[in-house]
């Protein structure tokens, strides 16, 4: 019993050293190159998911029925489709959208580089709640 109490005591330290220990995104590397979108996860627990997202040419338009989402624009540019093909705006590097449930979104990258992007959703997201919508732009 004094056996597993000490490996959850040491569980329970090394998540909360995790938890403090900051992460550079600025110099974070796609882990591999596929000629695709990359994604890595960040962070991830029942409250939300964390990820650093690599964007080559777009994100076509889909839209999360169970979750909100927050993007930050980290690195490049690009055009980003809200709701329908008539809401289109201008994104860049700084940028932080808010997306709410059940809205369509799609992004088209502008830039010469790939996008970098954190894309928070809450709760935890595991990849299931994602639909195409049929939306042109």
């Amino acid at each position: 019993m004094k056996h597993k109490l000490f490996v959850v005591f040491l569980l329970i330290i090394s998540a909360s050293a995790y938890a403090q220990q900051p992460i550079s995104i600025k110099e974070m590397k796609p882990q591999y190159d596929a000629g695709q979108n990359i994604s890595q996860r960040l962070f991830n627990d029942s409250n939300l998911t964390s990820t650093i997202i690599w964007v080559k040419e777009s994100v076509e338009p889909h839209y999360h029925h169970n979750h909100s989402e927050q993007v930050y624009i980290v690195e490049g540019e690009g055009l980003l489709m809200l709701n329908d093909s008539n809401t289109v705006y201008s994104i860049k590097a700084g940028d932080l959208i808010q997306i709410p449930q059940n809205v369509i979104h799609a992004v088209k990258v502008t830039s010469k580089i790939p996008m970098k992007v954190i894309s928070i959703h809450a709760p935890e997201y595991d990849g299931l709640d994602k639909y195409p919508a049929d939306v042109k732009w």
